[in-house]
């Protein structure tokens, strides 16, 4: 009996140093590795574990070590667990301060968010901007957007952030009608990627972009001459795979015949 215990603390222990050490490192560089292992395997094994989701874990943490009302507390405590817990698909620390340093110098009136996800992008933008800023953020998801709405409202930011639950190709068309928003100063796009390409033009279609908003975190606008773009390296969220964001500043309609 003695012997068969020890044995299985063993494995135990074997397979705790495996998937808390090893494993992580083995991934760190490996985008298709990463995803596998964070995003379906041990994602899977932790909901089956514990009954709960990730974004409840994740907001379990902000709960316990953040302090309420202070958003720098809460972008804190999201990414200690991201790094030494569990990983999530926010934006995340380094390409967080990217953003940060975009919204500040884009300093915009009008802001719309694709992906909400847990709510750490909102969090950490709205923090930034003056309570008069108009600040959407769209989420499909709406156990995502449940989590999403309590973290907002931890850091405080519950009356300056505005989520709405649905498509966003349904919602976009809907933008001005809904909230009397003409146009955004700046669009942040961190929803599926497949939707990218749909969405730009969904938005410019709809007259939502004007001359001088500027897009993050888009592909396709490399292609078009009716945006400026810049490229910024960085790193896939808590990982050392390689990664970026870019800068799109959009120049308006009158390139249209020299981009068809």
């Amino acid at each position: 009996f003695v012997f068969t215990v020890c044995v299985s603390s063993l494995v135990l222990l074997g397979v705790y140093v495996l998937c808390r050490w090893l494993v992580p490192q083995l991934v760190q560089s490996n985008a298709t590795l990463a995803l596998l292992w964070y995003d379906f395997l041990l994602e899977t094994a932790l909901d089956f574990i514990t009954r709960t989701s990730r974004p409840q874990r994740l907001l379990q943490a902000v709960c316990i070590n953040a302090v309420r009302g202070n958003p720098d507390s809460v972008i804190a405590a999201i990414d200690h667990f991201c790094q030494n817990q569990e990983w999530a698909m926010n934006v995340g620390d380094e390409k967080g301060a990217i953003l940060d340093s975009v919204v500040m110098e884009t300093s915009p009136s009008t802001v719309l968010e694709l992906g909400t996800y847990c709510g750490y992008s909102a969090v950490r933008i709205m923090r930034l901007l003056p309570p008069a800023t108009r600040f959407i953020t769209l989420e499909m998801n709406p156990d995502y957007a449940a989590v999403a709405r309590q973290v907002i409202q931890h850091a405080g930011l519950q009356d300056k952030v505005c989520l709405v639950e649905g498509k966003s190709a349904d919602l976009i068309p809907k933008m001005a009608d809904m909230f009397g928003i003409r146009t955004f100063d700046f669009v942040f796009f961190d929803h599926w990627k497949d939707c990218y390409l749909p969405d730009i033009r969904l938005l410019e279609d709809c007259g939502l972009l004007d001359q001088g908003s500027v897009v993050l975190y888009l592909d396709y606008v490399r292609s078009s001459l009716r945006f400026s773009s810049r490229f910024y390296r960085s790193h896939l969220e808590y990982t050392r795979v390689l990664d970026g964001l870019e800068r799109s500043e959009y120049l308006g309609h009158r390139d249209a015949q020299r981009d068809q």
